[in-house]
């Protein structure tokens, strides 16, 4: 759990090394979730002695905080979540009554989301009302780019904050005054951890993982790409300079939700563009006749 924003519910565990339980044998995967029970199958790494690792993510809370217990951490955190699951509860019931179909963007910093954005606006091209709420703990730039673009955005300050909450986007959603029928772009702070446990009221989460990052992102931050329903494989056109393993990180991020849909994409070459926006538009579709 974050001492900052209390997150950390339900944690995914990858590799035997990392489990609660260190009386299993090393080798043996195990994914487990708040609904879900864990699953086991073998799988060949590296041996790994218990003095090879510190693990501070044991116990109950999943996490270590100096000077608090496990029990004063997991309160912490039930009642942060609980509170911020009303304000989703409440975005959620608003954007469905208005046709609104909106997609929680996260990804570590750098990752290429706001020049994803920027693209992805400009070839919507007016097809598709939308709005732009954009997070980053400091500096306005993010929005001032969408705004370049002709589409509305508001920038959320998080100062020492780590992720976007509920309240957060609820007070962002009046404030920009959302269309009926129209698509909400919520960029939230680049982090590939915190902002996995908090819910906005989305529809979905988009994982965006840049091929200029590593193949096992996914099974570092599992968290992150077992809540994402979609993850878009960015920054393709660079793909030849580069030894990144593509399949791997689509198996390393299926390995961990085996539903992930993955689309390869990039904004600068314009592949996979067409299949990203035709999934947004079919989401739209859905919010409208749904509302």
């Amino acid at each position: 759990m974050c001492t900052t924003c209390g997150c950390g519910a339900g944690q995914t565990l990858i590799g035997g090394h990392a489990l609660k339980q260190r009386k299993q044998a090393v080798g043996q995967v195990q994914y487990r979730t708040p609904d879900s029970s864990a699953h086991e199958h073998s799988h060949d790494h590296a041996h790994v002695h218990s003095h090879d690792l510190i693990d501070f993510g044991t116990g109950p809370a999943g996490a270590h905080a100096p000077g608090m217990t496990q029990a004063r951490m997991v309160k912490i955190e039930r009642d942060i979540l609980s509170k911020n699951d009303g304000y989703a509860s409440e975005n959620r019931g608003y954007l469905a009554a208005h046709g609104i179909f909106a997609l929680n963007l996260v990804s570590s910093p750098g990752s290429g989301k706001t020049t994803l954005l920027v693209k992805s606006i400009s070839a919507l091209n007016g097809s598709v009302p939308l709005a732009v709420i954009e997070g980053d703990q400091q500096t306005d730039n993010d929005a001032a780019r969408i705004r370049a673009t002709g589409a509305a955005a508001l920038q959320i300050n998080t100062g020492k904050g780590c992720h976007l909450d509920a309240y957060m986007v609820g007070q962002a959603m009046q404030q920009l005054g959302l269309q009926d029928d129209s698509l909400l772009l919520i960029e939230n702070v680049g982090n590939l951890v915190c902002p996995a446990s908090f819910d906005l009221g989305e529809a979905h989460k988009v994982a965006i993982l840049s091929v200029t990052e590593g193949e096992d992102k996914p099974l570092k931050y599992p968290d992150m790409f077992r809540a994402s329903d979609l993850m878009l494989l960015n920054k393709c056109d660079l793909l030849p300079y580069l030894t990144f393993d593509a399949n791997l990180a689509i198996e390393n991020a299926r390995r961990v939700n085996p539903n992930i849909k993955v689309i390869r994409i990039s904004a600068t070459s314009g592949e996979g563009m067409e299949e990203w926006l035709a999934w947004i538009k079919a989401g739209c579709g859905k919010a409208v006749a749904a509302k």
